[in-house]
């Protein structure tokens, strides 16, 4: 068997990684490369998994660099299977057709700065290309074993990321000799609002290939964001500006109306207007809405009181351009949501542009933020920042608020690879999606639990298993 790491592999997004053994070619993801524009855009644009000879894609979940080049794989002549939990194939068809607008988008862009001569820009894939795509998914619930063809199995499980999200375990057949291979896709935390934990794996495995995004950090509780959000509306109010949250349109977003939803059932949340402005973060709450009876416990719980977890009086979901528009020269303090969460994108870096150079108003970042993006500056707490090719003195406050993330920490991690190490065993471990700090520190944090020293891949590298 051969694993080769076409993306996320010594860096953190476009999720890519395939299986070979002789009669089967299996691809764990396609995601899309994120970054400096230019970059990311070269690196998408080529494939190096042979599409055509792919005989099935496993899709971990919908976030856009674990599936965001789908189609674009289609598009280069793949054609087969793509296994996914119920959930994961309608969030992903949406984050897809947008991501298709996006890429339009992109390439009219380019075209404008093209010098004379240049090839023309075509957009890496375009709606038709999605919804031919999507037709190909094949879902499967979650803890229930689903033969591809005699030789190869795989069963889904809870990785408590986002909803619908997967962690695979997959049997195959291999010289003879059945292989177990378990990738986590992003692995989630415990006790995150929404979702529930991380399922843990009673079987050993020979290859375990996990990410390793946070493995250098430990999260603050996630319901400390509730108290931190609460005091900066406070803050927000007695001053008189507005709070920005860029917040990615799935997951994010949900988690965060649910926590003000809480408040707002609880008595204490201030009375300041909020918006959540994203047509994308609009749509995706609604799949959450239903698959609501899928949430963790406590989400059930709360459903007895509140048939609506993501909506309360004095929220408003805003539809169109023109109101996006209007809430920059709105008076007064207020709240909005809106995306891209790392500010590459959207009706966000509108908002931001109108919002960073006034000291009473307040960004709030929330989580992982990639080199060269927009996100990653506001963190850095730069002192002038370039939107739309303008640099605008960064005045207003930046709250970089962590406890959010959904990705495991280190000691999730432990948790994690502990239990699968004491219940069979783990034979090689491959380390992924993560900075060389993080991942280091899950090569690190893994060595004791395998049965060999522990790979960092870097891209288009092979090992044979």
């Amino acid at each position: 068997m051969q694993l080769t790491f076409f993306g996320a592999a010594g860096e953190v997004t476009g999720s890519q990684h395939l299986l070979e053994t002789a009669e089967r070619r299996i691809l764990f993801d396609c995601g899309l490369f994120q970054g400096h524009r230019a970059e990311a855009r070269t690196k998408n644009e080529r494939f190096h998994c042979e599409p055509k000879k792919l005989d099935a894609v496993i899709l971990s979940h919908a976030h856009i660099d674990h599936c965001g080049n789908l189609p674009g794989l289609f598009k280069a002549g793949f054609r087969g299977p793509v296994f996914c939990t119920p959930a994961t194939a309608d969030i992903a068809e949406i984050m897809l057709l947008d991501s298709a607008h996006i890429a339009s988008e992109d390439a009219k862009y380019l075209r404008g700065r093209l010098r004379k001569g240049h090839p023309p820009i075509e957009p890496l894939y375009e709606e038709r290309d999605v919804h031919e795509l999507c037709k190909r998914f094949e879902t499967i619930p979650y803890g229930e074993w689903h033969e591809l063809a005699k030789d190869v199995r795989l069963r889904f499980h809870e990785a408590g990321h986002i909803l619908g999200s997967a962690i695979t375990e997959l049997e195959i057949l291999d010289g003879g000799e059945m292989k177990r291979v378990i990738f986590t896709g992003d692995l989630g935390r415990r006790s995150l609002p929404l979702l529930g934990d991380p399922v843990l794996i009673d079987n050993g495995c020979d290859v375990l290939i996990t990410e390793s995004t946070y493995g250098n950090k430990v999260h603050l509780p996630a319901e400390n964001l509730k108290t931190e959000l609460l005091r900066i509306l406070k803050e927000a109010i007695a001053i008189q500006g507005r709070v920005v949250i860029p917040a990615f349109s799935l997951g994010r977003t949900q988690v965060l109306v649910y926590f003000l939803n809480e408040l707002f059932n609880e008595g204490l949340l201030p009375q300041i207007p909020m918006f959540v402005d994203s047509p994308l973060s609009r749509k995706l709450t609604q799949v959450h809405r239903t698959h609501q009876r899928t949430l963790d416990p406590e989400a059930q719980k709360q459903l007895g009181s509140d048939n609506d977890l993501f909506g309360f009086r004095g929220l408003t979901y805003v539809a169109s351009p023109q109101e996006s528009r209007a809430l920059n020269d709105r008076k007064g303090p207020f709240l909005v949501i809106a995306a891209s969460g790392m500010c590459e994108s959207g009706r966000v870096v509108h908002h931001l542009r109108h919002a960073v150079g006034n000291e009473r108003n307040t960004i709030v970042m929330l989580g992982y933020q990639a080199e060269y993006t927009l996100g990653r500056r506001l963190v850095e707490r730069q002192p002038r920042v370039r939107i739309f090719d303008r640099e605008i003195e960064l005045r207003a406050k930046v709250e970089v608020l962590n406890g959010l993330s959904a990705h495991a920490d280190a000691e999730d991690f432990k948790w994690w690879f502990g239990h699968l190490a004491k219940h069979g065993g783990i034979g090689k471990g491959f380390i992924v999606h993560g900075e060389s700090t993080s991942a280091q520190a899950v090569a690190e944090l893994l060595h004791d639990q395998c049965n060999e020293d522990p790979i960092i891949p870097q891209f288009k590298q092979s090992f044979t298993v």
